[in-house]
């Protein structure tokens, strides 16, 4: 396996750095998504493009900041973008912290791409020595990240507001 955080892949998925030309492919994420509010940085007045490249836009810039950040996750297979995962770095309580988040296209739920990415990524983290303990802060009505989570190996540790929205934070033992 490719021990770089920016190019991998796992079973049936591939994961590299996403770029200005995958706005218009992501902007799709947020058609008809009925999960958006679970979700803290939406804001329902921009256009899906633009909202779209903003993500994007943080990314790249976290790429550069962090040195790591959510991928484009593509398909092994036909090289479509299907979602985003990564891990990043947080702030709580003083402490520095790191994220595995993941979002996908509705039209790939129900899959285990989620779970599959996400495991990926606590591997990569670990491997790179970018932390030995991770989290995903998940609303506490977004049920199917929750089971992503668990099949991650985390389990709810506490409660806290992130982003002006409640969030169960799950984690490995003592990530918090």
């Amino acid at each position: 396996m490719d021990q770089s955080y920016f190019s991998g892949e796992s079973e049936r998925l591939t994961y590299r750095k996403l770029t200005e030309s995958d706005i218009s492919t992501w902007a799709e994420f947020f058609d008809g998504n009925d999960r958006l509010h679970f979700l803290a940085l939406i804001d329902n007045s921009k256009s899906h493009e633009d909202i779209s490249r903003e993500w994007i836009e943080r990314q790249v810039d976290r790429y550069e900041t962090q040195g790591c950040g959510m991928l484009g996750v593509c398909l092994k297979d036909s090289g479509k973008l299907i979602g985003l995962c990564g891990i990043i770095e947080r702030d709580y309580v003083e402490k520095k912290i790191f994220e595995i988040g993941y979002s996908f296209m509705r039209s790939v739920w129900g899959n285990g791409y989620a779970t599959e990415s996400a495991r990926h990524f606590k591997q990569i983290g670990v491997d790179l020595d970018i932390s030995p303990k991770f989290v995903s802060m998940i609303h506490p009505e977004n049920f199917d990240s929750m089971k992503v989570a668990e099949r991650n190996g985390m389990k709810p540790l506490a409660t806290s507001i992130y982003m002006d929205m409640e969030v169960i934070i799950y984690g490995d033992e003592g990530a918090i």
